[in-house]
């Protein structure tokens, strides 16, 4: 009997070859996410109402029911990609959970536009969720 389950053991422990790396972003992952935020400027460029439902529709779908009240105006977005990476461990701000997706990370400057003046700017971090092969974000909201 000892036989018939040590036989079973090794043979339910087989190798897989390959070998282990971690989760790196890749060049898919990259156009997915430079492409959100042109999508986003360009939306900007368009008008306040063409931006707002840009961030609508991009906005994650587990988190769309968050009240979040838009600054005034238009944003635009400026991405450092080089600083681009995972942060698997994020959750946004008092949510309980992980967002569904590969959660990214990466630097930005935001700049806030009315009637076509640049009325402040802010540096700071933007999260970027993949979801079946989508880009969605969190809508920068107004204090």
């Amino acid at each position: 009997m000892a036989a018939v389950c040590a036989l079973l053991l090794v043979a339910c422990g087989g190798t897989v070859a390959g070998t282990p790396r971690p989760l790196q972003v890749g060049d898919v992952e990259r156009e997915l996410v430079e492409g959100y935020f042109e999508d986003l400027n360009e939306a900007g460029t368009q008008g306040t109402t063409e931006q707002r439902d840009l961030l609508t529709d991009t906005q994650h779908p587990d988190f769309r029911d968050d009240g979040c009240r838009l600054p005034s105006g238009t944003i635009k977005v400026q991405p450092a990609m080089s600083t681009l990476r995972l942060d698997p461990e994020w959750t946004p701000p008092g949510a309980d959970e992980h967002p569904r997706g590969v959660v990214l990370v990466v630097a930005v400057t935001l700049t806030v536009v009315q009637d076509g003046s640049e009325v402040g700017s802010q540096i700071g971090s933007q999260h970027v969720v993949l979801l079946n092969g989508k880009a969605y974000g969190f809508a920068p909201c107004a204090p």
